[in-house]
């Protein structure tokens, strides 16, 4: 056993407990109290031990991975406004036409459709449609539409063309209307002319579709008539009395009055508006003269015929 004495060491301590740890000489105790921390044997300097690389290293992969993963979420940037599609025509009638679309296969719905024809808006339709439909229009026509879907103000690319047509009545529903030049062909020689050229207006007696109508005229002599047309099915026809010649001599006649009576029917028809109109007509006029005498002079019953034919003006 060694004597205390001997190796010059205080007896009471060899006895005393163990000391608390302490830092050897010359470290800062400040940091010899984290045992996760040493100092360099050369400068004395503080060293982390390894370990805190790695715990640095970890920090900075986390962060890493959470920024890679608000690139891929990131709820703030709102999701594109899809393109409609699937555009394709629905029924139709003369006066209107419908269409669909498919509703966007992902991401929420629009605000709205816009429906757009010639370059301009259209119209409109909710977010939640699927269709489109659209009144007041020409029969016999085609129309070309395009979609728009809108969400946030924001507006999609427009669809695919769409071509839509509306439907085309028969000629036999067609309304006689407005301004007409006929021609007269007469079958024999009557007023002293083969033929002449009349100005019609024609006045329906309907707000729309065919129907009967009035019939105002003038002749190439300046003789004006009138007669109402009555309509059964693509048929227009009427009766009138006129007082176009004379029976006589100059200075020394009567009338001589002649009833008309004019058939028609319309030949082809047009989209006018919202109303399918005739455009072009033929039919037959039949003039009938009664015998008339006076105390010198008489003139016999006589009959004339002439063909019709007439474009709208």
């Amino acid at each position: 056993m060694t004597d205390p004495e001997a190796t010059g060491q205080d007896p009471s301590a060899a006895s005393a407990p163990a000391a608390p740890w302490a830092p050897p000489a010359g470290q800062d105790p400040l940091t010899a109290d984290d045992p996760a921390i040493s100092q360099d044997a050369a400068t004395g300097a503080p060293r982390r031990r390894r370990r805190w690389v790695w715990f640095t290293l970890a920090a900075v992969v986390a962060a890493l991975g959470l920024a890679a993963g608000l690139v891929v979420w990131a709820p703030w940037v709102p999701p594109p406004v899809l393109r409609p599609a699937g555009l394709a025509a629905g029924p139709a009638t003369a006066n209107s036409i419908s269409f669909r679309w498919s509703p966007p296969p992902a991401g929420p719905l629009p605000d709205k459709y816009l429906i757009l024809s010639g370059g301009t808006v259209a119209g409109s339709a909710v977010g939640t449609a699927v269709s489109y439909r659209q009144a007041g229009l020409t029969p016999a026509t085609r129309y070309q539409y395009r979609v728009v879907a809108v969400r946030g103000g924001k507006r999609s690319p427009q669809s695919a063309i769409v071509t839509v047509s509306t439907l085309t009545p028969p000629v036999s529903q067609a309304r006689l209307q407005g301004t007409w030049i006929v021609t007269v062909k007469y079958i024999q020689r009557v007023f002293g002319r083969p033929n002449e050229t009349q100005t019609w207006d024609v006045i329906p007696a309907c707000v729309a579709g065919a129907c009967h109508a009035t019939l105002h005229a003038t002749t190439a002599n300046g003789d004006a008539y009138s007669v109402k047309l009555t309509r059964t099915g693509a048929l227009y026809r009427g009766q009138t009395v006129v007082n176009f010649t004379q029976c006589g001599t100059t200075g020394n006649s009567i009338p001589d009055p002649t009833t008309l009576t004019i058939r028609v029917h319309a030949t082809a028809a047009a989209g006018e508006g919202q109303v399918w109109a005739a455009t072009s007509l033929t039919g037959t006029m039949v003039g009938t003269s009664q015998y008339v005498s006076a105390a010198t002079f008489y003139c016999p019953a006589a009959t004339f015929k002439a063909t019709l034919s007439g474009t709208s003006g």
